[in-house]
């Protein structure tokens, strides 16, 4: 009986390998290839000769890739990463640790809470956002990129159900030493929410990051696009020039797709370099929050 048992563990385990394996190849191949395009020649990869290793190494594309309109795209991504983290991390924790208390110390809190929940499952809607932000005059601006976003009822949840856990003698001594409320938080659980705070701040600086659309929608002016949007204009425009059948035109497309490949790849360098620093802390900020509701 207990070998069966072992040979079923070990089958499910190496199910499990099997499939996290592949999963985790599907996700790195095309940025292998990514890295390679940009990293080849134009006629290599005018000639589809790029697979997953750099064919005539080239750093052509990498030095045509700091343009203007790239480095003014990126300069907006990073203003918007920094605005928009502060604000979320803000609001966040303003908005979670007096939804972390009891009801006899915060009245109707599981009104409020429900209330949250309900606008995470019911979105007021793209067209009234649009009219919203426009009646605010916020369109063309740096505030419509982070403002729609600023309170993320995951990112709340996620917090408060932290601070639950959290030994509740410790700020009661505080409380009764004289600490208000707000200087129980600032001194008592701001520190001791390193993993959490660690977490969130991945995923408010991944979202920022990789938002793409919200600059499509509410930027008019190509300046003031995010690296997001921007990148995705430039894969359109790409796939729209390589219908054309023109071997010059051919050609120039093969040195562009070098160029795009080295802009792509360079837009994941922050995130890839950020990672590792967060890593530790992100596996035990999401267990931790998530355990308790």
């Amino acid at each position: 009986m207990r070998s069966t048992r072992s040979a079923g563990a070990t089958a499910f385990r190496l199910f499990n390998y099997g499939t996290l394996t592949l999963v985790a190849l599907l996700c790195i191949l095309p940025l292998v290839h990514i890295f390679a395009v940009s990293l080849s020649s134009a006629e290599a990869v005018n000639g589809n000769q790029v697979g997953l290793w750099p064919v005539d190494f080239s750093l052509g594309a990498y030095r045509a890739s700091f343009d203007a309109p790239f480095l003014s795209a990126l300069s907006v991504t990073m203003q918007r990463i920094v605005l928009g983290t502060a604000i979320n991390m803000l609001v966040t924790f303003l908005m979670a640790y007096p939804l972390s208390k009891e009801s006899d110390r915060f009245p109707y809190r599981n009104v409020y809470v429900w209330i949250l929940v309900f606008t995470m499952l019911f979105s007021g809607g793209l067209i009234p956002t649009y009219i919203l932000a426009k009646q605010l005059h916020l369109l063309n601006t740096m505030w419509v990129l982070v403002l729609p976003s600023a309170v993320n009822v995951f990112y709340i949840i996620l917090l408060l159900n932290f601070f639950r856990q959290l030994p509740k003698e410790i700020e009661e001594s505080a409380l009764m030493d004289g600490a208000s409320y707000f200087k129980s938080m600032y001194k008592i659980y701001l520190p001791l929410s390193k993993p959490v705070i660690a977490t969130l701040l991945l995923f408010c600086i991944v979202t920022h990051w990789n938002a793409w659309f919200d600059g499509i929608m509410f930027i008019n002016d190509t300046d003031k696009y995010p690296l997001q949007t921007y990148l995705q204009l430039l894969l359109q425009k790409s796939k729209s020039v390589l219908s054309l059948e023109d071997a010059k035109m051919a050609a120039e497309d093969a040195a562009k797709t070098s160029i795009y490949g080295a802009k792509m790849f360079l837009s994941l360098l922050p995130i890839i370099a950020l990672y590792p620093f967060l890593q530790k802390y992100f596996t035990e900020g999401i267990v931790i929050g998530a355990v308790k509701g």
